[in-house]
């Protein structure tokens, strides 16, 4: 045990380390004591399962020889590589690190069975889950489908994205399902992990996520670019009784229906539908809620600046009754532009309402009695060779 001592101490300090052949003659027991504390031979104890780095040996045309630690070298036979592109194959050469998994501990002949396929597919499997616990988005391309959904490939793990969590494919019938999934092979998605299981081989993902979170980050960096009174072109994306929504590139902005039109607007859907190119105005930015008011009106000129220019007393214009009420009628002249017809100048006859003689959308010949601009009021006469009556232009005064 002395001599055996005497090595632990020349070990510790650095000094020379005993031969083993020095050694053979003082006993077996001190003899594998030696070998145990020598890193040169602690081999590794490989199971099935196992991803480790390895070294590359030699390069066959059927197999390529690793040494990864073992007793004896690994093998990867060309069944284990099929995930290797022809150019990544021909980069391969002598001395560089590989990573494998081992696909049998040991062959007849001693040697481990590895695989890069399966050791790609593993490391893939760490990544996923690693963006999966970080909410990550990646990108995949459509390599093909089934009847429920598109197939991925993730570097060697094959991805299923439900028919249901991809925007572009539609509720209808099978047949249209069919036809749209088709159009997405080789086509690139981003997408986003909702369920992941890699003992079941069980990855789940989703598009309609993915694009969420995107257009959320678009719309955030959108908020923070704007400035009020920029001049933006958008597309209508939606319409609703209260106005219109505009995607402006990002983030979508509410046109209300008073700033859709200098003209009185009844419903947004009828001047505008989905898919219109609008010029818009930004009006306010509410970076807490997120929400963008917009306005269409005031990207064209204020059409009451040249009413004065354009019209003068007793002049002569066509209009189209856009509102009847029980003191009178609005008749649009331009747009953005419209006059009252009291009831008094209605018709020589009394009446007790408008719509006793007019009614909406009717286009009737009005003359001039009374010009306003900067109250934005005209009054209008269906008597045409009538000089305006006190009624009428009390009533202007008290509109």
């Amino acid at each position: 045990m002395e001599e055996l001592n005497h090595v632990n101490q020349n070990e510790n300090k650095g000094i020379h380390k005993p031969d083993l052949n020095d050694l053979l003659d003082r006993g077996d027991q001190a003899l594998m004591e030696v070998i145990m504390r020598d890193p040169t031979h602690a081999y590794r104890n490989l199971k099935h399962g196992d991803t480790v780095d390895g070294r590359i040996m030699r390069i066959d045309r059927d197999e390529i020889l690793v040494d990864i630690g073992a007793k004896a070298e690994g093998v990867i036979p060309s069944r284990e590589m099929q995930t290797l592109s022809e150019e990544e194959r021909a980069a391969l050469k002598v001395g560089d690190p590989i990573l494998v998994f081992v696909v049998q501990s040991e062959d007849k002949e001693g040697r481990a069975i590895l695989s890069i396929d399966k050791a790609r597919q593993e490391k893939s499997w760490r990544v996923l889950q690693e963006r999966y616990e970080r909410g990550e988005i990646i990108y995949a391309r459509v390599k093909n489908y089934n009847k429920g959904g598109l197939l991925v490939d993730l570097d060697g793990v094959r991805g299923f994205v439900p028919a249901s969590q991809v925007s572009s494919i539609s509720r209808s019938s099978e047949a249209q399902k069919q036809s749209e999934m088709a159009r997405l092979v080789n086509v690139e998605l981003p997408l986003k992990v909702i369920e992941i299981n890699r003992n079941r081989n069980r990855l789940i993902l989703s598009e309609r996520q993915a694009l969420a979170e995107t257009r959320e980050s678009k719309k955030d960096e959108l908020l923070n670019s704007l400035r009020e009174g920029d001049v933006r072109e958008g597309v209508v994306s939606s319409i609703c009784d209260f106005g219109v929504f505009v995607d402006i590139g990002g983030a979508d902005g509410l046109v209300h229906l008073s700033e859709i039109s200098w003209s009185r607007v009844k419903h947004p859907g009828d001047l505008l539908k989905v898919g219109d190119k609008v010029k818009v105005s930004i009006l306010s930015i509410d970076h807490e809620r997120k929400r963008i008011a917009l306005s269409i009106k005031r990207t064209q000129s204020e059409p009451w600046t040249k009413v004065a220019e354009r019209y003068q007393l007793g002049q002569i214009v066509e209009g189209t009754i856009t509102q009847l009420a029980s003191f009178g009628a609005f008749a649009r002249i331009e747009d953005g532009v419209e006059g009252l017809i009291h009831i008094s100048e209605i018709g020589d006859e009394r009446i007790q309402h408008p719509r006793e003689v007019l009614s909406e959308g009717q286009v009737v010949q009005a003359r001039i009695i009374r010009i306003d601009p900067a109250r934005k009021r005209i009054g209008l006469s269906l008597r045409l060779h009538h000089e305006p009556t006190e009624s009428s232009e009390k009533a202007e005064e008290d509109d």
